[in-house]
């Protein structure tokens, strides 16, 4: 098999993670998730992980040729050599064209984009249905785990449940807004290239791998 090199896109809640794992686990592509690689390049003090260092304890944002630089010492690495998955990479068209030049220096080009669709509504109720129970702490989601008796708290008997700001229906549709604005140039700009294979997540697990899985045994 040619080496898979992808990158994995997606709105919060979309299952990103899940399929990241189940990617991994059969394709034996190294999962590179930019939180991950930011903290290592920290810790490490890489040249780039000094230089982002520098801006977080500002509390600034990290610039994307400082992110790309981070990206570009990662994607060096020999551990990559039967390809990798980015994953919070890239997050604009800056950083898109950033990765084009990159792949191509290395010789490691991007094969695929895998989308994974879901309706930004749907995402909304996933993202916004936990509640908790303020005595004892439990944890409750108003789709998936309801209390068995409603409005009472199964562990405690307790009455009162709050939803963490987070947690509640604005921020999470504002979350998901910002996402959008960001994802929907990116996916037109992977569409152009013939690259861009968008996936409807809004199915069981194992069906949206289904799906994931015969696209990438074919490439």
């Amino acid at each position: 098999m040619a080496t898979l090199n992808l990158v994995l896109m997606g709105l919060p809640g979309a299952g990103k993670g899940t399929q990241a794992q189940m990617i991994v686990d059969d394709f034996d592509i190294i999962h590179i998730s930019t939180g991950d690689i930011f903290r290592s390049a920290m810790k490490n003090e890489t040249e780039m992980g000094l230089k982002a260092k520098a801006f977080i304890d500002k509390g600034e944002l990290v610039p994307d040729e400082v992110t790309d630089g981070i990206v570009k010492e990662r994607l060096s690495k020999d551990d990559i050599a039967k390809g990798y998955m980015l994953d919070g990479y890239p997050r604009n068209l800056e950083q898109a064209n950033a990765l084009e030049t990159i792949s191509s220096e290395l010789n490691r080009d991007v094969n695929a984009v895998i989308n994974i669709h879901v309706d930004p509504e749907i995402l909304v109720k996933r993202l916004s249905g936990r509640f908790i129970c303020r005595t004892c702490g439990a944890t409750y989601h108003k789709l998936y785990h309801m209390p068995k008796v409603e409005g009472t708290c199964d562990v405690c008997g307790g009455h009162d449940f709050y939803q963490r700001d987070d947690d509640k229906p604005e921020t999470v549709r504002n979350r998901m807004d910002v996402n959008m604005k960001m994802n929907t140039p990116l996916v037109d700009f992977y569409e152009e290239k013939g690259l861009l294979h968008t996936i409807n997540g809004d199915q069981d697990i194992e069906d949206v791998y289904k799906e994931i899985k015969s696209i990438l045994d074919k490439l």
